[in-house]
């Protein structure tokens, strides 16, 4: 049997939850997990559910009769084939740990993406990439070819199906006009300093200032710099004792970890745009193991 998740967005009000239950329950379809969350502040109502087809029903014929209902609560929706991997493209410049870290994860299965390409302005990973089987693509940047560039880019992600963008410490900044065509499907990754040491060497700013705390920040990509929706954050201590060198060591880890639980999430549709903000609903008890398989 096969398994779906069905995410929905819509003006908070009621009997949501009682319609779309019903429409699976009708479908013949069992559900095995359901979130949803109510923001009192936006007036808006957020809801994922994965469900199994008993009788093995297709997307076509699942999705054919929801559009009632959605048009009846004012529904964004999707319906989604759990077991259908979302196709990535990774980019990276010169700090490579956060790829080398998805990398492992992909090829081990604990993040089930179908890595599409790897995008680079240096050739620094390029082995790397093509020892893991995956096409490598080397665009330069600079001042005077941007626009070239992104073009290149562009075209890159249309012929490949590109679902979601990573960038994996890719230290180039993406125009306005690719964030909004992309809105939603590209998630960055960045120190958790900003925006208090901006510039170079934030981790040799903050041994200076002695911080007690550095950490990392996932989040989707606006056309404001570091300032889109946020995904998934975390932090390590940092005692006295500890040297600039410590604090980049640390700091490579949380921001492995942090980009990796974001991009998961992502792709196990658990995330919501919400304004400045996101929803993202935490993985159900023993369900990691059934999504890693996904």
């Amino acid at each position: 049997m096969k398994t779906y998740v069905l995410t929905i967005s819509c003006p908070s009000t009621r009997g949501i939850v009682a319609a779309v239950s019903g429409y699976l329950a009708d479908q013949g379809c069992n559900i095995v997990d359901s979130s949803q969350f109510d923001d009192l502040g936006t007036c808006r109502f957020f809801m994922r559910v994965s469900f199994i087809s008993e009788e093995e029903a297709n997307e076509a014929k699942l999705a054919q009769g929801f559009p009632v209902i959605a048009e009846r609560f004012g529904m964004t929706w999707s319906l989604h084939d759990a077991a259908k991997r979302e196709k990535v493209l990774l980019m990276v410049s010169r700090f490579g740990h956060c790829l080398n870290d998805l990398l492992y994860r992909w090829k081990i299965g604990a993040l089930p993406i179908n890595i599409v390409g790897v995008v680079s302005n240096h050739f620094d990973y390029q082995k790397l990439v093509v020892n893991n089987d995956i096409p490598f693509h080397h665009i330069k940047v600079t001042k005077e070819n941007k626009p070239q560039a992104e073009a290149q880019l562009l075209d890159l992600v249309e012929q490949s199906g590109t679902e979601l963008i990573v960038l994996a410490r890719y230290m180039q900044v993406l125009s306005d006009s690719l964030c909004k065509k992309m809105s939603g499907k590209i998630i960055n990754i960045h120190h958790s300093f900003l925006p208090s040491f901006k510039g170079a060497n934030p981790y040799k700013q903050a041994y200076t200032r002695g911080v007690k705390l550095i950490g990392a920040t996932a989040h989707y990509v606006t056309a404001d710099l570091d300032e889109g929706p946020i995904l998934e954050q975390d932090t390590v201590r940092i005692t006295h004792a500890q040297s600039a060198d410590d604090y980049v060591s640390l700091g490579r880890d949380v921001e492995s970890q942090v980009l990796a639980r974001a991009i998961h999430a992502h792709i196990h549709h658990r995330t919501f745009i919400n304004g400045n903000r996101t929803v993202v609903f935490p993985p159900s008890p023993g369900s990691y193991a059934s999504e890693r398989m996904g």
